[in-house]
């Protein structure tokens, strides 16, 4: 599947540093990890690529905690009723140490830090036709009881997830972490009616890792601004562990009941990489333990040395959606992909692959 970016775009890495992917109707969704920007594409007339990109800042839809230009690093994409979900890594990164960095320049920058604050947010954003008859998020729409406004949990002034989590007996030791240090590394979402999924590449624990799911509200008071509702045992999040083999979550997507696990590894390296079935996921009422025929293997995808590095998956509909056998298919988007993936007319070459049920 060609997907197709605006010269600017590719000026601006997003192509080649893709990192969410969610599919609207006759829209494709995408977002690179490296701006504060969502990106809308448009199906082709025959079903076979994505294109006539445009670009959404996502400081003009809402209050973001940081500069405008400084990175979201959104690394998750979803789509539910009115709105589109995205949501930032909320992690701290580490330099890194390039080919030209020797001596002591290395150690320097091995030991620097960088906390961006524009990736500790999760947004919720109202979507409205436009005149092309093509979603297009807003930073509010309607009137009255019917109005929708775009929200932000950690803009400007506020506690942000990290907060929330930094007392967790689990998760709270690594908040503090890099992300690529096994720190705390929000990279998928998904939502299902009232409930928010956040699969966590980082920390994984003696080989388990976490979904952490959210009940967000729009504050009466401030209706830019989203809460966290208390659950069961009067905390504002629940986590589920997931048995992936020693591997993190990389993205997460409904299918029916179900939750498609992207699973990748935590750490700085190339794979294994696979999708798991979290059979059920989006009708669990307790914390939960998944293994087991609870958490299936699907298929294996590909990557390479330091290449393709799949960071978003989806289920196709529609046009292009349906193998010969009439099932469904997977579309996958890589990070660094691989020099074979890039076309001279600013196309990169995402994946189809048959999906089982």
């Amino acid at each position: 599947m060609r997907l197709r970016f605006t010269a600017a775009s590719r000026e601006a890495q997003t192509h080649v540093n893709l990192s969410a992917v969610r599919l609207d109707g006759r829209a494709l969704w995408v977002a690179g990890d490296e701006t504060a920007t969502l990106e809308r594409l448009v199906v082709s007339e025959d079903g076979s690529g994505y294109g006539e990109q445009v670009t959404y800042h996502l400081a003009d839809l809402v209050d973001l905690p940081g500069p405008a230009s400084e990175e979201a690093d959104v690394e998750g994409l979803a789509r539910s009723g009115p709105f589109l979900w995205a949501v930032g890594s909320h992690s701290l990164k580490r330099k890194r140490v390039k080919a030209e960095h020797d001596g002591a320049k290395a150690f320097r920058r091995l030991a620097g830090v960088v906390d961006e604050v524009n990736r500790h947010v999760l947004l919720r954003l109202p979507v409205q036709d436009d005149e092309h008859g093509l979603p297009a998020p807003v930073r509010a729409t309607g009137s009255g009881a019917q109005r929708l406004t775009a929200a932000v949990l950690g803009g400007p002034g506020d506690r942000t997830l990290r907060d929330v989590l930094a007392d967790d007996e689990h998760l709270g030791p690594f908040v503090a972490i890099p992300s690529k240090d096994n720190g705390l590394d929000v990279e998928g979402i998904a939502v299902a009616g009232e409930r928010v999924y956040l699969g966590l590449r980082g920390p994984v624990l003696r080989g388990w890792a976490f979904v952490v799911e959210l009940a967000p509200y729009v504050d009466p008071g401030a209706p830019g601004r989203l809460r966290l509702r208390d659950l069961e045992d009067g905390r504002p999040y629940r986590k589920h562990l997931l048995d992936l083999g020693g591997l993190g979550v990389r993205d997460l997507c409904p299918h029916g009941e179900d939750l498609l696990v992207l699973a990748g590894p935590t750490m700085d390296l190339d794979g294994p990489v696979r999708v798991h079935r979290w059979h059920g996921a989006c009708t669990v009422e307790a914390p939960a333990v998944l293994r087991g025929d609870d958490l299936t293997p699907e298929l294996d995808l590909p990557y390479g040395p330091g290449v393709d590095h799949a960071e978003g998956i989806d289920v196709l509909e529609g046009p292009g959606g349906t193998d010969d056998g009439g099932g469904e298919r997977l579309l996958v988007v890589y990070d660094s992909p691989a020099p074979q993936r890039l076309g001279d007319d600013g196309a990169v070459v995402a994946d189809v692959l048959p999906l089982r049920r």
